[in-house]
Parts: structure tokens; sequence; C-alpha cells
């Protein structure tokens, strides 16, 4: 506490602030976010335990298509169906984070036509390792929020924040240094 009887301790934002700090993004700005991102999360579970796999991915028709090798991410997707998906992202500028989740059923593309459908695909993958089986996720549920930085936190290296290139003149502390 402070001479002044207050504490220095932060305090708990108001349910006001909290909802104006967190926006439910709707289902076209989801699929805008997974439209152009690059990599995403691969969340599944085998004999009860959780594993997560970077992928590269594609939207396709409101479904989501990559590419994946035989092993744990191919099974799993093929035997076990059910997985979640993240991406993430954040706007400097904007002073928000962001995040959409898609859970749903994953099956291994197997049908020639539809094998031929997906290799036309924009997919290639990013490791020279070969990738010759596709699968296709098909949402139950997709959700997303966007997230305002508060404003007492200066956006640095510490939270993976880039100089903004747009503000060339932006000065960007080194984490710890004020």
């Amino acid at each position: 506490m402070s001479d002044r009887g207050t504490s220095d301790e932060p305090r708990n934002p108001t349910t006001s602030e909290l909802q104006d700090a967190i926006v439910v993004l709707d289902d076209d700005e989801c699929w805008d976010l997974l439209r152009h991102a690059d990599v995403a999360r691969l969340a599944i579970a085998i004999n009860g335990k959780p594993d997560i796999f970077p992928i590269n991915f594609v939207v396709d028709d409101h479904t989501i298509v990559f590419r994946s090798a035989p092993g744990t991410k191919l099974a799993a997707a093929v035997l076990l169906h059910d997985v979640a998906l993240e991406i993430d992202g954040y706007e400097p500028l904007q002073r928000t984070a962001w995040s959409v989740v898609l859970k749903g059923r994953a099956n291994q593309i197997e049908g020639m036509f539809d094998v031929y459908d997906a290799q036309d695909l924009p997919l290639c993958p990013w490791v020279a390792v070969p990738k010759p089986d596709f699968v296709r996720i098909t949402p139950s549920e997709v959700t997303g929020r966007r997230f305002h930085i508060i404003d007492d936190i200066v956006p640095d290296a510490s939270l993976g924040w880039k100089p903004v290139e747009a503000a060339p003149d932006a000065v960007v502390p080194e984490p710890g240094v004020e």
C-alpha cells in the first residue's frame, strides 16, 4: 500500500471493461482469418493423452485440408476423427490479439477424384519429407475471439511483437529496458 491508502497492485477489471476487451468473432471473421493463416496447431488425443502438431493447411469450401505422412498425426486423424485446430495472431497497430478454434471430424481423403482435387489445392509440404496423404477436417464448431491488449503494456519483444514496419520511427524497447 502507498501512503495514500491505495494498493499498488493491479485492480480487477470491471464486467464492462472485460466485455470491451474481448470480442467474439462471427463465423465470417473466423473463416477470413483461417483463409489468411499460414500455420495452425492440430490438437489430437491418443490413448487419453493430448498432442499438438504444427501444420500448414488450406481452406477448401469451409473445410480444412492438410497433408500428412504415415504416423501419429495421420493415424489419430483417421482412426480417432475428433480433432481441434487453432490459429492465432496479433495486430500491433490496433493493439489486439486474436484466436480462432475449429473443432471437427478428420478423415483421410481417399477417393480417386477427391485425391486429384486435393492435389490441385495450393498446399505444399514445408518439410522435405514425402507427405502423400491428404486429410480433411469437417468442422462442427468454429469460434474466435479478439482481445484488446491492455494499455499499460508496451508491446515489445518479450510479447513476441516485432517493430511495426508501418511506422519506421516507432521505438520498441527491448524486454526489461525502460
